[in-house]
């Protein structure tokens, strides 16, 4: 009689087990669920995650008016890369990023010490961060407000 109360129990014990732990795994499988788009937008079969960087790889921004277009990446202290495509009549990179309010800084002994771009401030003296500008991906010789547009050429910011 005992042996046959604790096998009743058992399998009691067990059944409630295998309810609880099927709860369970059904809820974990429900939140890795993809969410359907909204109605009225498209979307590819990639995953969510995959479609997220690759708009983030492709987007860019078209800024500004005039005759001459330049690619301007920016680059903060977490590798994200931000590019625009500038449109300006103006003739230096400097002057036409700073007329795009894209720049921000202080006139220095050396030129131009720039300290904001596109919104993010990093200062060598405060923090030990700071904007390093490049011209077709090599180190600019030169400053921002003196370097001449060139066609084709690309420029940037990232943050060392």
């Amino acid at each position: 009689m005992k042996m046959t109360r604790f096998k009743n129990s058992l399998s009691l014990f067990l059944c409630i087990v295998l309810i609880a732990a099927m709860a369970l795994f059904t809820t974990g499988c429900n939140d890795n669920t993809i969410e359907k788009p909204e109605e009225g937008t498209t979307q590819d079969t990639q995953s969510t995650a995959e479609n997220e960087s690759n708009v983030l790889a492709e987007e860019s921004s078209e800024l500004g008016v005039g005759e001459t277009e330049f690619i301007f990446t920016v680059t903060d202290i977490n590798g994200k890369e931000t590019k625009f495509k500038i449109s300006t009549d103006k003739k230096t990179v400097g002057d036409a990023l700073i007329e795009l309010n894209l720049i921000q800084g202080e006139e220095g002994p050396y030129g131009l010490y720039v300290k904001t771009v596109n919104g993010a401030t990093y200062d060598y003296d405060k923090d030990g961060k700071y904007w390093a500008f490049y011209v077709n991906g090599e180190y600019a010789s030169s400053g921002v407000e003196i370097t001449d547009i060139s066609e084709g050429a690309t420029y940037s910011f990232k943050a060392e």
